[in-house]
């Protein structure tokens, strides 16, 4: 892989990473949330936070795609028939 997609690649990879990271901590929040305040709003801000975690989630697994099939597109620098190296181990 080139350097230029390496770069590319390390972005799509931090940007799947945070968002990952946004909807477990929706979810988690809305689990502790649930337990420990008790008021009227609890219910709404709850759905809320599931909602956007939903809404997250689709939009994580549609990136998640299109950066796997983006990163199996990539040439590989290998010469025809040659194996890989053992550092150059598939991300």
């Amino acid at each position: 892989m080139e350097d230029d997609a390496k770069a590319r690649f390390r972005w799509k990879f931090y940007g799947l990473t945070v968002e990952l990271n946004i909807i477990v901590m929706l979810v988690a929040l809305s689990i502790i949330i649930f337990f420990i305040i008790h008021s009227p709003y609890t219910l709404p801000a709850i759905l809320v936070m599931l909602a956007i975690a939903l809404v997250l989630s689709l939009d994580f697994a549609k990136r998640y795609k299109e950066t796997k099939n983006w990163l199996y597109a990539q040439p590989d620098k290998c010469k025809e028939g040659e194996a890989p190296k053992q550092n150059d181990k598939a991300v």
